[in-house]
């Protein structure tokens, strides 16, 4: 047991934020089992949270082939393929590179669905692009058939990672939903 009551409080709140992705988690899980899609997720600010919401479902193994989690300027474009050019130009923390991560990560894995994440979850700016700033895409089989999701958060570090986590998480179940019904 610890003696510093604070910690326990820190590891319920961390308890509380990790449930609160299982939900989405679970609802995409749902839907590529039912549609019979596999998933890829390539991470950057959200640092592994979005596969780790979608492991935490029993049987997550049958939808998910695999992540990355590519933090690093350079491992964008030597692990995901993301163009190095629009890295140089535009920096990390952009829409198309989002959705060349989540291009990339699908047929790094062998996946049918490609799910990325960049951005900036602070302290400080990066590229010139300002805190909470975050980029999210979807890609499916046709690569034109790609969702990217924009959001500035606020609040902290961890703060803006769980939000984003969500964000990735509940954009990739609109994407499904509407494959599947479309």
């Amino acid at each position: 047991m610890s003696s510093n009551p604070q910690a326990g409080r820190d590891g319920a709140a961390r308890d509380a934020g990790a449930a609160e992705e299982v939900d989405p988690a679970l609802r995409l899980f749902t839907l590529a089992l039912r549609s019979r899609l596999t998933v890829a997720v390539a991470e950057s600010l959200t640092g592994g949270r979005v596969a780790a919401a979608v492991t935490a479902v029993p049987g997550a193994s049958a939808v998910l082939r695999g992540s990355v989690t590519a933090y690093a300027t350079d491992l964008k474009a030597r692990v995901l393929g993301v163009d190095a050019g629009l890295l140089d130009r535009v920096g990390a923390v952009d829409g198309e590179v989002a959705r060349q991560m989540a291009e990339g990560v699908r047929k790094l894995c062998g996946a049918d669905v490609g799910i990325a994440t960049t951005g900036v979850a602070g302290p400080s700016e990066q590229d010139g692009k300002a805190v909470g700033t975050v980029y999210v895409a979807v890609v499916g089989p046709d690569p034109e058939d790609a969702e990217v999701a924009y959001e500035r958060f606020a609040g902290d570090r961890g703060e803006i990672q769980r939000a984003a986590t969500r964000l990735a998480l509940a954009s990739a179940v609109a994407h499904l939903t509407s494959w599947a019904a479309g």
